[in-house]
């Protein structure tokens, strides 16, 4: 009996004067708890250890804006030879909006939010250009990326003619 104590409890004493794994990175006891995906690996700083959302980048599909820039000019121009006409701006207005919609379909979420927000100062009770620039903010947080501020909005990605 006296044997079988000694024995047990060398065994005890080895197993808990094991040495301890060596950690090869000093942020895997901090981490060692939550699922890494592969931008953990990559040495970028991720959401989650910079607290900030990705920036957003410009995509979709090239579509021919040309009519719809060729209605803006036309309806900037008109604003300017009559700055307080308030039907010059409404018009002016819909002329991004319906330009921002055509982007909105063509996936191009960043240059469309910049044509809602130029709608929404020419006609600010626009409520279906509130409506897509909550939508497209919504879009970009379900893909956790920020969304263009006010001034960044890209211009509409540049469309080739293909001629045959």
């Amino acid at each position: 009996m006296k044997y079988t104590l000694l024995i047990a409890a060398l065994f005890v004493a080895s197993c808990s004067s094991a040495p301890k794994p060596v950690q090869q990175n000093a942020n895997a006891a901090a981490s060692a708890d939550k699922p890494q995906s592969v931008l953990s690996h990559s040495g970028e700083p991720t959401p989650a250890t910079s607290g900030e959302k990705p920036k957003w980048t410009q995509s979709g599909e090239p579509i021919d804006t040309s009519k719809f820039d060729a209605v803006i000019i036309a309806s900037d121009r008109a604003m300017n030879t009559k700055p307080g006409d308030e039907s010059l701006k409404k018009a002016a207005a819909k002329a991004y909006f319906d330009r921002g919609f055509a982007l909105t379909e063509a996936r191009q979420y960043a240059a469309a939010l910049g044509d809602y927000r130029k709608a929404l100062k020419l006609n600010p009770g626009d409520a279906e250009s509130k409506k897509w620039i909550e939508q497209i903010i919504k879009i970009y947080d379900g893909i956790g990326k920020s969304y263009p501020k006010e001034g960044e909005e890209p211009p509409a990605l540049p469309f080739t003619k293909v001629s045959k």
